[in-house]
């Protein structure tokens, strides 16, 4: 056989696979109405297991997993099916319309001239700024309705995602509302009387420190961390050492420091993503990402029978973060942002979906960048 017959070939088969595949969706879309008709349990793990290890045994040497990956795929395809025809007819997801105004009231962590307070004006250009030591205080802050919203960083384009923000955003009751982002550029200040020779160690925040890491390499520096790149300008300042800190140069002028050196950072395109935060769920027609954190469980393919439901549904995952969990066995907690709005049908029916289907879901929020 030549390679267009061979293709021919497959191709028939494929039909085949294809008349066959609806047909046994027809078939387990009449199970379910039986099931429910009849007062069963329609999801049952046992006949699940029964099928796996039948198909296993009949499949040819060599083939027995990918013979599972098939068979738990069609079943996981027919699962989403029958939730989304009966199980999830009302599963609106109730918010408040998200409108932006010039004056808004953000709780800020550090000082003025940080690259937070930056964020918080490209989203209310004349903002009423509340500023707080840490992020976990202003997240305490709106969560104690103190202040309406707050601003965090959550993601890096050269050192990665923030991990404080995902660990408070996973134990609050606090939901996204916009996102933003700024470009960072980083520079080396001290006092004006210090002289850059006699500088050792170097202060910022955890990620000012990664983003310049070259940087302080080369240079032999001791890092030193901070809660915020503003607070550690103001503390060299007041310092009486000779120190130095990483900073934006606004945050430098701000403290009346010197700057020594001017972006120092690892990569010149670098940006810092941002969150508002809020006690309510906000959303708006042109929110087009949905963010939720959830655990799956150790066993196999779990990720990938996770990942199935998305596809089921057509939404496209943008990012998939996996962060460890405090206290356990290296056990992992999953942070993911998909394309849709929750006035889509089908967001709310995954979203129901997957809380029906895991030990841990929590839905973080539906909003655009802004």
């Amino acid at each position: 056989m030549n390679l267009d017959e061979l293709r021919k070939n497959i191709d028939e088969i494929d039909d085949e696979l294809l008349k066959l595949f609806e047909k046994r969706m027809e078939i387990t879309h009449q199970v379910a109405l039986y099931k429910i008709e009849n007062g069963m349990n329609v999801f049952q793990l046992a006949r699940e297991k029964s099928i796996i290890d039948k198909v296993r045994k009949k499949a040819p040497a060599g083939l027995e997993n990918s013979v599972e990956t098939l068979f738990t795929t069609i079943m996981d395809i027919g699962k989403s099916k029958q939730f989304s025809e009966f199980f999830a007819d009302n599963c609106n997801i109730d918010y408040t319309e998200f409108k932006r105004t010039d004056n808004m009231k953000i709780a800020c962590p550090g000082i003025v001239g940080s690259y937070t307070e930056q964020a918080a004006y490209q989203i209310s250009k004349n903002a009423e700024l509340k500023y707080y030591e840490t992020f976990e205080d202003v997240f305490d802050a709106v969560e104690n309705v103190e202040m309406p919203y707050g601003i965090v960083p959550i993601q890096n384009s050269t050192a990665g995602s923030v991990s404080a923000t995902y660990e408070l955003l996973s134990k609050s009751d606090l939901y996204i509302v916009c996102s933003t982002k700024v470009k960072i550029k980083h520079c080396l200040a001290c006092k004006h009387t210090t002289d850059e020779s006699e500088i050792k160690k170097v202060f910022s925040h955890e990620q000012g420190l990664m983003q310049c890491s070259e940087f302080i390499k080369e240079n032999n520096y001791f890092k030193r961390e901070c809660p915020n790149t503003s607070i550690a300008a103001r503390m060299v300042s007041e310092s009486s050492e000779p120190l130095a800190c990483i900073c934006s140069e606004d945050c430098a002028n701000e403290n009346d420091l010197k700057i020594l050196r001017t972006n120092i950072a690892n990569a010149n395109k670098n940006y810092t993503r941002f969150i508002l935060v809020s006690n309510k769920i906000y959303s708006s027609q042109n929110a087009n990402i949905v963010s939720v954190t959830l655990t799956i469980p150790h066993a196999h393919s779990s990720l990938y029978r996770l990942l199935t439901k998305f596809s089921v549904s057509g939404l496209n995952l943008v990012r998939l973060e996996n962060k460890p969990i405090a206290s356990s066995d290296f056990d992992v907690q999953f942070y993911l942002d998909f394309e849709g709005s929750i006035l889509n049908p089908d967001v709310p029916k995954l979203i129901d979906e997957l809380k029906s289907d895991l030990s841990y879901f929590k839905f973080l929020g539906n909003f655009e960048e802004v």
